[in-house]
């Protein structure tokens, strides 16, 4: 669900308000999995890719990406485990709208 999600947290990063209503919407979708969820876990596996991925990796791209998953990791962590009235607002929400908007 993470990965499915990370693109559209990365690229609203700098707007604060998206940025929260992408981590509801994936606080919504990780609700759904049995068992305890350790997000930090997701950052050391994160953060190993990407010093894989690019090769001038250095210690401000560590900082830059530690500091937006630590954001990601706490807006996550205050919504993650009270789902059912966001789901039932979401759902209201998407029945509102018509194909069109979809």
């Amino acid at each position: 669900d993470i990965l499915n999600a990370f693109d559209p947290i990365v690229l609203n990063v700098a707007n604060s308000q998206r940025l929260q209503e992408e981590c509801d919407v994936l606080a919504l979708s990780m609700s759904k999995h049995a068992g305890t969820i350790v997000l930090s876990e997701y950052k050391a596996v994160m953060l190993a890719s990407l010093r894989s991925l690019v090769r001038e990796w250095d210690s401000h791209h560590e900082v830059a990406w530690s500091w937006m998953w630590e954001n990601v990791e706490r807006m996550l962590k205050a919504v993650l485990y009270k789902p059912a009235p966001q789901q039932k607002a979401l759902q209201l929400f998407y029945n509102r709208l018509d194909e069109t908007a979809m």
